[in-house]
């Protein structure tokens, strides 16, 4: 099997993740997490709106973690983020993690809204 080396350029992937925090280009960020390939910022959770809204024409897709197991986001969220244009996909944190750092790798216009694991 030939494996190849990921470039990311000026992009941060997640390097990994733990009870409440994540791990993002080397940087410790506690808690939610939003991330593009431009910025990685703390996140207010589901509730906080705004700045997912924000993405919307930057951005193709929006991968949101939603903890150590998959849930649905609450459909009034879905319906408003679908409405704004973005591609919505929900997943656990840990899978979603790993696409967004795939794609991202890929150059591709996507967005990461992760919510930590619990220990």
């Amino acid at each position: 099997m030939r494996l190849n080396e990921i470039l990311f350029t000026d992009a941060r992937p997640v390097d990994g993740y733990g009870p409440g925090f994540f791990r993002v280009g080397g940087q410790v960020i506690e808690g939610p997490v939003l991330l593009t390939a431009k910025d990685t910022r703390s996140w207010g959770g589901l509730e906080d709106v705004a700045p997912l809204l924000a993405l919307a024409g930057h951005v193709d897709v929006l991968f949101v973690g939603t903890g150590a197991e998959t849930a649905h986001i609450p459909p009034a969220l879905r319906k408003r983020l679908e409405a704004a244009g973005l591609g919505v996909e929900t997943m656990a944190t840990g899978p979603a993690a790993r696409t967004y750092n795939v794609l991202l790798s890929e150059g591709r216009r996507i967005a990461a809204a992760l919510l930590p694991v619990e220990g």
